[in-house]
């Protein structure tokens, strides 16, 4: 266990630098899989903390569970609580997550200066993606005056980003209600206008076809899909249909808008998502203008990083593979 405490300080000290004094901000405090204990991962949300528990037997998990809380209580002072999330619990609580130190979870954190609402119980994932930060660091930078769509909006943080970067329109799509109104408290954290017809809870193929034949037309179009998801609209599997989504908006785009395509299947590599990319180049009428790097809290450091993902991700740096398109119209 001494060298897992060890695993776990070399880590923490190298994300030094994330911490803020006023304990704000999220990040990945540890990435088991790459950085020696893969039963592990550990992300910091302002000052509560979510263990991940991946063991394939919980119950073996639950010693690094219990040696990662005391670690982190005598580490740091200042959290005001721990949630555990089971990957293989037995019930929807244990998947979701159960405090197992203080009395109430924070409900938000702060980020590029914007604010996001969390409800880190609400189920296995935690409602804000913490491997899409330079995303949203890249909206608040591009989409000043743009109209936006933000397709399987979860929690609404890229379109959060984007409002904050002062879009003149930003529609916040998904098939959840509960999620979108996640969504519509980061609003009013932020003072930004709600206005309710522009959160729209649909599934993704019909509202697609709906805003084609009413001819809406966006500056930027997010695609961040799960990586399977059934319907009786349609199927989506990233590790085969990734082009067909990624067309399924592309009439939904203006001319010279962005189209951002986020693949995050784990066995596929970033060479095989970067031909589908390029086959759907070939026409003209796309072009892949930059590629976002996952932050190095989820990639793992120079110093912490003892192992690699379990197929290459590059030229991406993470299995999260986001790539901003440019779209060209006829």
């Amino acid at each position: 266990m001494k060298n897992f405490q060890e695993i776990l300080q070399n880590a923490i000290a190298a994300r030094a630098d994330l911490f803020d004094e006023k304990h704000q901000s999220a990040f990945r405090l540890f990435n088991g899989f790459l950085e020696g204990n893969p039963d592990i991962a550990i992300d910091l949300y302002a000052q509560t903390v979510i263990i991940h528990n991946y063991a394939d037997s919980p119950t073996d998990g639950e010693i690094f569970v219990e040696a990662t809380r005391a670690f982190l209580l005598d580490e740091f002072d200042w959290l005001k609580a721990i949630i555990v999330k089971t990957r293989k619990g037995e019930t929807p609580e244990q998947k979701n997550g159960v405090l197992i130190f203080g009395g109430k979870a924070g409900d938000r954190i702060r980020e590029h200066g914007v604010w996001y609402a969390v409800d880190l119980m609400m189920n296995r994932d935690a409602s804000l993606y913490l491997d899409t930060r330079n995303l949203r660091a890249w909206a608040i930078a591009n989409l000043a005056g743009k109209t936006v769509l933000n397709t399987f909006a979860y929690t609404g943080s890229l379109g959060v980003a984007s409002q904050a970067a002062g879009a003149e329109r930003v529609v916040q799509s998904d098939l959840s209600r509960k999620f979108l109104n996640v969504a519509k408290r980061s609003y009013t954290l932020n003072g930004f206008p709600i206005h309710k017809k522009d959160f729209q809870s649909a599934d993704f193929w019909a509202h697609a076809n709906r805003l084609k034949r009413e001819g809406e037309l966006f500056d930027c179009v997010y695609l961040d899909a799960p990586f399977f998801a059934e319907t009786r609209k349609g199927r989506i599997d990233l590790s085969e249909n990734s082009a067909r989504l990624i067309n399924k908006v592309r009439p939904l785009v203006t001319n010279e808008g962005y189209l951002v395509a986020i693949n995050n299947a784990l066995f596929v590599s970033g060479t095989e998502y970067m031909q589908t990319l390029e086959e759907l180049c070939e026409d003209g009428y796309l072009e892949v203008e930059q590629l976002i790097p996952v932050p190095e809290d989820f990639t793992g450091y120079k110093g912490t990083r003892v192992s690699n993902p379990p197929v290459d991700p590059a030229p991406f740096n993470h299995s999260t593979k986001i790539a901003i398109l440019k779209v060209k119209r006829k």
